[in-house]
Formats: C-alpha cells, structure tokens, sequence
C-alpha cells in the first residue's frame, strides 16, 4: 500500500491510529509519502527526537520531500545511502527523505521526486542572526504582523534546488526515457500555480523547471503540497494538505 499525504510541518496526529486506522494492515514495505514541509527535522530538541522515533515505530515507512520548510542545515548531516534506485537521506530507518531529482522504483511504480519550493511569507524580508540589532529589529516587525524570517533559523536558501540538482533531475530522467509513473514535490508548475493562486503566486525558477518537466514527461500523476489546500487539476494534478489519498484505489481520508 501507498499513501500520500500535504504538508505536516512537524505536526503527525494525522498518523495516529484513530485518524488513519488503515495503517492496522500496513507492515513496514507499505509507505506513506508526505509532500514536503515535513517539518520534524527543525530544532533537534527531546520532544523533536520524541516525534521521530514515534514515526519510525509506526507500522508502515515514512517517506517525505522536503518543502521550503525545513532545516537544511540539520537535514543534510543525515547520511545518503542507495534505496530502490536512487539517493536518500536516513533520518531513521523507516522514515526516509526522499532526495531532489531522484527516481525511485517502490512496488513496481516510479516515481520522480524534486523537493523544495518559494516561501510565501517572506515579504518583509530575511534578517541574519548575527545582526546586533536582530532583537529590535524582530519587535518592530511583529508589532506591524509583518511576514519576515531569520536567516539559518526559520529560513534557508536551500529552499529552491541548486544547479546539481536540476542536472541530477534531468540525468535520471534521462535514464527514464521521461517517463516515470509517479511525481512528488512540494511545489508545482507555473501553469497550475496560475491555476491556484489567480495571480497571486509568482512563478520562480522551480516553477518554471516543473512547467518543462510537465511538458516533457510521462507520467499518470502528480503529487504536490505547499499551497494548504486539497484539489485536483486537469485529472492528474493532485494538490494535498491534511488529506491522505490512496495512490492504488484514490480514495482519500479527510483528517
């Protein structure tokens, strides 16, 4: 079994066995996926490590892209290891992130993953943590409700890929004849952000590789979270938040 799920940001009660009680069935080669802003690699505090090894515990395996919600520089000291043909990170042993331009072959379905994705609540700006105004700074933008974030603490760049990441995409889809069965990201293509947002999203350089990969490849379906709302567009554009949608039957579980 395969499921695929939104954005959690740290939050897991969707997986708790009242919510999801098709995991009683589920054994450690069933997955659920979670479109990114996983958000439980964030501060690496007790109740943080709580979560983790909770998750890892769970009957099934969980597999996640990261979003533009993630501490980069915590995720990237877990180690890289092969899995089902393609690059991944360890967090535990049954939660895995799934890498950005990697194929993966998971119960005879492929499945092409491209995490990341534009903040939307930056607005205001980025602040450096080693500014010594940083305090001041922080109290007049939340004395104004301003969107801003800090720079290694409640923000990364690596939100959007780098160069070796798209040439990582674009090799192995290669190898894969762009076709592959499955896509999962957090974002999406500019054409259906358009779709989404009604102007109010802009496309960046993410949105405009998916607009290409929507073009090139073949696929049956597409997986995406980041805009917190559930809704398909064009038959095979399937945006997630809290719901869990079974990839086989499409039946989906409202949380």
């Amino acid at each position: 079994m395969i499921y695929v799920t939104g954005d959690t940001h740290g939050v897991f009660t969707r997986f708790r066995s009242v919510s999801f009680p098709e995991q009683k069935s589920m054994t450690k080669n069933d997955y659920v996926i979670i479109c990114g802003d996983f958000g439980g690699v964030w501060n690496g505090n007790n109740n943080e490590r709580h979560w983790l090894d909770w998750l890892d515990a769970k009957p099934f395996t969980t597999l996640f892209v990261d979003g533009n919600h993630e501490n980069y520089d915590l995720l990237k000291k877990f180690p890289i290891k092969e899995w089902h043909g393609g690059n991944v990170r360890l967090v535990r042993e049954n939660l895995i992130h799934l890498m950005r331009g990697q194929v993966y072959c998971i119960d005879g379905k492929t499945f092409f993953t491209m995490g990341g994705a534009s903040s939307h609540d930056i607005e205001d700006g980025v602040l450096e943590p080693d500014d010594p105004d940083l305090l001041q700074k922080r109290r007049e933008l939340d004395s104004k409700g301003a969107l801003y974030r800090v720079n290694h603490i409640s923000w990364w760049a690596e939100e959007l890929p780098c160069e070796e990441e798209y040439e990582a995409a674009m090799r192995n889809l290669d190898l894969h004849n762009w076709q592959v069965d499955n896509i999962i990201t957090h974002c999406c293509p500019s054409s259906i952000v358009d779709i989404i947002g009604k102007g109010s999203y802009a496309h960046d350089i993410l949105t405009d590789f998916f607009d290409e990969l929507r073009n090139r490849c073949n696929f049956d379906a597409w997986f995406f979270g980041h805009y917190h709302q559930s809704q398909v567009f064009s038959e095979k554009y399937i945006l997630l938040h809290e719901q869990i949608v079974d990839l086989y039957s499409g039946n989906a579980r409202f949380t």
